[in-house]
């Protein structure tokens, strides 16, 4: 465990240490931020700044991963395969991510401050999450469900592999929506990848816990530029990556049903979106929100944006910690 969080500490010092003149080449490049005309008008200010942020995340998570790992990566196969898939997906989610932040920013719905249209997006989710689901259920035999109370695992047989590939996409589209506001995304990634390192500690899947505190250590580097009011933003590029490999971490450690409530500011904050879109159709124009996902809400009914991220982080947090004495149960 003293090993996995300095392993966090380390990732923390190398993304701060790069951080700076990677800002400073995103505004160089003018990979800047498009703001959509139906959001709240104080996002405004926002146009212009940085994102694909979450590459910075995702290069320092692979360098101190496989360095910390080599060598169980070079002599154990399962541990190696444990390390490597969630690395593996974690990459292909970012490379779709920044296709879509890319398409945002220079391609042809630009204008519209749109990038891959939701069904190309979607299926392409889709297809990744499903190699990954067969991946953890054939290669390494992962089949249960860990219950709270019950200490044997529920063996699910073929039904593991939809449940995977729906806990990777649900989990890849919550974090990408929630990350809306300077700060919130990453607080709320700290907080449930917090968890389930020392969920997986606790289990003694060490390889598990060290891959955690390493994605906690980048995100603390990346929340340091990307506090109110942010030099960068994370973009789809790390919202679907990380959202997805904690998505993946939940099923590496048996743990998955614990998931709705570690990231329970996320799931909601997905379910807020499925109502109102839900809702709008079926009523022909009304709303049940004043706006989606739920933290435009609050915004919209005089919470500030600070406020706003330091109670909903204040929730994750209180969350991550009910999922831990769960897991504990």
């Amino acid at each position: 465990m003293a090993f996995a969080l300095t392993l966090g500490g380390v990732a923390f010092v190398l993304a701060i240490i790069w951080a700076s003149p990677f800002v400073r080449t995103l505004r160089l490049l003018r990979i800047g931020k498009r703001i959509r005309i139906e959001g709240p008008q104080s996002h405004f200010s926002k146009l212009g700044t940085p994102t694909m942020g979450g590459s910075l995340i995702l290069a320092t998570v692979l360098v101190v991963t496989v360095i910390a790992n080599v060598v169980e990566i070079v002599r154990q196969r399962e541990i190696a395969e444990g390390i490597v898939i969630p690395l593996a997906i974690m990459l292909a989610f970012g490379v779709l991510g920044a296709v879509d932040d890319w398409s945002g920013i220079r391609g042809k719905r630009k204008e519209e401050a749109e990038g891959l249209y939701v069904r190309t997006k979607f299926i392409w989710q889709g297809l990744i999450a499903t190699a990954a689901a067969a991946l953890l259920h054939w290669r390494l035999g992962l089949r249960g469900v860990a219950i709270p109370t019950i200490p044997v695992q529920l063996n699910m047989g073929l039904l593991y592999v939809p449940a995977a590939v729906f806990i990777i996409v649900g989990s890849s589209n919550a974090v990408n929506i929630t990350d809306g506001l300077d700060g919130l995304a990453g607080l709320l990634l700290v907080a449930a990848f917090g968890a389930y390192g020392v969920i997986s500690a606790m289990q003694d899947q060490m390889y598990l816990a060290r891959f955690c505190f390493i994605v906690v250590g980048a995100c603390f580097a990346f929340l340091w530029f990307n506090a109110h009011p942010a030099q960068v933003f994370m973009g789809d590029t790390g919202s679907l990556a990380l959202g997805a490999t904690l998505g993946v971490v939940a099923l590496l450690s048996g743990q998955w049903l614990l998931l709705a409530i570690v990231a329970v500011v996320p799931v909601v904050e997905l379910i807020s979106v499925v109502m109102q879109v839900g809702y709008f159709k079926l009523t022909g124009g009304k709303r049940i929100f004043k706006m989606a996902p739920l933290h435009h809400h609050f915004e919209m009914t005089g919470w500030s944006e600070t406020q706003v991220v330091q109670r909903f982080a204040i929730v994750g947090f209180i969350a991550a910690m009910l999922g831990i004495a769960l897991a504990m149960a």
